[in-house]
């Protein structure tokens, strides 16, 4: 290869190394584990052992072990922006080779209750689209680094979906209502808007424009920054209320047992991971 074709080929892979290296950094061992409210990482929290603080632009985040894995907890606070927010800080500082998501959600699919669990094979960002005068249209995200479309569903790890599937096989979930049964587990979708869904009508239209089974408000922003940083990311939820008209008084009545019912099982998950 002649000089000049050298030199042309430097220039243009010089300049197009952000493009090629900026969504991948090199993971430390850190294993990070979010949630959106105090509930939700409330037993994380007690979980912790050799707990340090560390404060980052107000945001606390707490470092630790749990078991033989180091771990970083956050709580995002609620709604899309502030979950993509917290978790950009969290993935600059801490570069976690692994991200879980724990919380509460709202049920769509008729066969969950609350304190129901569903592990999320996929998310999806309702109310981000299109509103015209006829209708309004979700659409496909846009990765600002390669300019290219992201998926509209994202996908969960299958290396954290698939322990995430056995931890609950042997997970002592705490009982729930008057007749103590067990949580149902749910493998499906789950949407995210920055909407408190308590509506039958809205609930009824996420099931059937995008088969999901629950409903909340960060789940598919952190997967969207997780799937550009190409960070393993996976989301679980335990019902709290059906999303419907009672919504309100379900979350009040429920949202501390299914809190914990989802921080369990992410307890139990960390177990299966080497």
């Amino acid at each position: 290869m002649s000089f000049l074709r050298w030199k042309l080929l430097f220039i243009f892979l010089w300049g197009n190394i952000p493009l090629i290296f900026s969504q991948v950094y090199p993971p430390t061992s850190t294993i990070a584990l979010v949630g959106a409210m105090d509930e939700e990482i409330e037993l994380l929290q007690r979980s912790l052992l050799h707990s340090k603080t560390k404060l980052l632009h107000g945001i606390p985040f707490y470092t630790g072990k749990i078991g033989k894995h180091k771990v970083v907890i956050l709580k995002t606070g609620i709604g899309k922006v502030n979950a993509a927010m917290a978790v950009a800080f969290l993935l600059k500082e801490f570069r976690p080779k692994q991200l879980i998501f724990t919380g509460i959600a709202g049920g769509l699919a008729p066969e969950l209750e609350a304190g129901d669990i569903v592990i999320g094979k996929q998310t999806l960002e309702y109310d981000y689209g299109q509103a015209t005068n006829d209708s309004t249209f979700t659409r496909a995200t846009r990765n600002p680094l390669t300019k290219q479309l992201n998926p509209l569903y994202f996908t969960a790890d299958s290396v954290l979906l698939t322990a995430a599937q056995d931890a609950a096989k042997n997970t002592n979930f705490q009982p729930l209502g008057t007749h103590h049964r067990s949580p149902k587990i749910w493998t499906g979708t789950i949407v995210t808007g920055d909407l408190l869904v308590t509506s039958e009508i809205k609930a009824n239209e996420l099931r059937r424009k995008f088969g999901a089974d629950a409903t909340e408000m960060e789940g598919a922003a952190v997967a969207q920054i997780c799937w550009q940083q190409k960070v393993p990311c996976l989301v679980i939820r335990s019902m709290s209320d059906k999303a419907d008209s009672k919504a309100r008084d379900s979350i009040e009545n429920f949202k501390q047992v299914a809190s914990f019912n989802s921080a369990h099982l992410l307890l139990n998950l960390l177990g299966k991971l080497p």
